[in-house]
Order: C-alpha cells, then structure tokens, then sequence
C-alpha cells in the first residue's frame, strides 16, 4: 500500500493503457478494499493480457468463463462484463478524442487544490462537481461501473 501510495495514487497518468488499467481496478473495487484489489493486481494483470483495451474488447464468451474461473481475480460476472465492454467504450473514446488521456484532459481541469494541514477524511468530498460530470459522461458513453 505504501509503494502504491508513495508511486501512483494522485499522480498524473497519460498513457492509456495504464489508463485503462485503473479504470477497469477502480470497477472492480467498487464495494471491496483497495488493499483488496491491489493484492490481486498481478492476476488482473494477467487474466486481462496487461490491460490492453484492443485485446480486452475482443474478449468473447470463453474469456469470460475463463475469467469467472479464475481465483486470483474478482470473480464477480457484472464487473467482468463491465470490464469488456468498458474497453470498447474506452476505444471508442480515445478514437474521438485521439487518446483517452485527451478525453480526460478536456474533463479535468488540473490537479485538484492542495489541502490544508488541519484537512480531516471527514472534510474531504467523495465527489466534486467535475467528478459528478466525467462520471456522468463516462456512463453517457457507456461506461459502466463508473460512479
């Protein structure tokens, strides 16, 4: 959780592969512990072939089968779902906007303000009205599992 914490979370990402990896990891959180998913990153990474959306929206039956058998992931169906047909979503956007990561540049205005030292979890909003928009566009474009 530290290397996670101290590497990734917060940080900026622009490539869309990776991209999409986080995405399709926050869907699967939903309802779970981060600490959760992270432990099974290496076997997300695996059963989805590195998270690549081209190969993941080719996925057919038997991958989902595959999938709903495979232990070292989430084995929830609507997410695996979710997951397929968010990669086509995903590419679709990207197509539009030359690069997902373009997308969310035009989506997100920048780095969210600095908190005071004296911030409690409490004070933190679990949404803001940016995030309120991209997930409604996300679910507008067909995007599921993104709240």
């Amino acid at each position: 959780m530290v290397a996670y914490h101290d590497d990734e979370w917060g940080l900026p990402c622009h490539d869309d592969i990776e991209l999409f990896e986080r995405l399709a990891l926050e869907s699967f959180q939903a309802g779970l512990s981060w600490s959760t998913i992270l432990r099974k990153r290496d076997s997300f990474r695996a059963a989805f072939r590195g998270f690549d959306p081209r190969v993941v929206a080719g996925f057919d039956a038997s991958d989902r089968e595959r999938l709903m058998g495979d232990a070292g992931i989430v084995r929830n169906r609507a997410k695996i779902d979710a997951t397929i047909g968010n990669a086509t979503a995903f590419l679709e956007t990207a197509a539009e906007f030359g690069s997902f990561d373009a997308y969310l540049a035009e989506h997100v205005p920048g780095p969210p303000p600095r908190l005071p030292p004296d911030a409690t979890m409490g004070s933190i909003p679990a949404t803001t009205p940016v995030s309120d928009a991209l997930s409604a566009d996300l679910r507008r474009r067909g995007f599921k599992f993104v709240g």
